[in-house]
């Protein structure tokens, strides 16, 4: 059979017991490094933040990690950080006060 089709044995049977590749080992090994670092921050770090706690993390490992994988191994595992949007005074109207009458009969005069 595999003379017909035109593949080595070794390659037939590589394709009928696939190994997972060494990067897609690495991918799992983050994976659960990425999810056990957004858990214990509560998940409020982004992407960066995850980077430079990884990159520690993996520094004695002599390994690293660039934040476009962090990402799209972020967006696979579907988490992102929480963001809250920070309270600001609501600004001046844009029309004119209009003046009201001083019905408590107060003298503001300096």
């Amino acid at each position: 059979m595999c003379r017909i089709l035109g593949v080595s044995r070794a390659q037939y049977y590589r394709y009928r017991s696939p190994k997972p590749s060494k990067r897609r080992a690495e991918d799992t090994d983050l994976k659960q490094r990425i999810l056990r670092i957004f858990a214990e921050f509560k998940q409020r770090y982004s992407v960066m933040e995850i980077h430079h706690e990884l990159n520690l993390e993996l520094q004695p490992l002599q390994l690293r990690c660039s934040p476009r994988r962090i990402s799209r191994l972020m967006k696979e595992l579907g988490i992102h950080s929480v963001t809250v949007n920070k309270w600001k005074a609501a600004s001046a109207s844009k029309t004119k006060v209009e003046q009201r009458p001083n019905l408590l009969k107060q003298d503001f005069s300096t």
